[in-house]
């Protein structure tokens, strides 16, 4: 069963090209690690909580856009596996420095699928 890594963050939406060149020079290294796919999602409908939302998890200010992003992998191993490399890439350290957003507000997590159907990379 495939396994899915998600990231949510705040990134200035005038960076929005930086932020696809970025990923566009991220999903290589990825990819070379194992991963078999990659969404990026560019906040376009998230409304904003009085409670919770997606907006003041990542506290969203002003001139921010919400970005989901999702990583799909074979399985969990291959994901772990994939981080513990890329901690000790150069490569992959310098894509890291280079974020075109603020990695403090950035919300990270790994997960099982519990359900899975139609074309995602893995299902059956």
């Amino acid at each position: 069963m495939p396994y899915l890594d998600s990231f949510i963050a705040a990134v200035p939406t005038e960076k929005k090209d930086a932020y696809l060149a970025h990923v566009r020079d991220f999903w290589p290294l990825m990819k070379a690690h194992g991963a078999i796919a990659i969404c990026e999602n560019w906040g376009d409908d998230v409304p904003d909580g009085e409670l919770t939302s997606f907006p003041l998890a990542v506290k969203c200010e002003a001139g921010e856009t919400v970005v989901v992003s999702f990583t799909v992998w074979p399985d969990k191993e291959t994901r772990n596996a994939a981080w513990k490399a890329m901690e000790n890439d150069p490569e992959m350290m310098a894509s890291m420095q280079e974020m075109p957003f603020d990695g403090k507000r950035l919300i990270y997590g790994g997960f099982a699928p519990i359900f899975m159907d139609g074309s995602f990379p893995g299902s059956q």
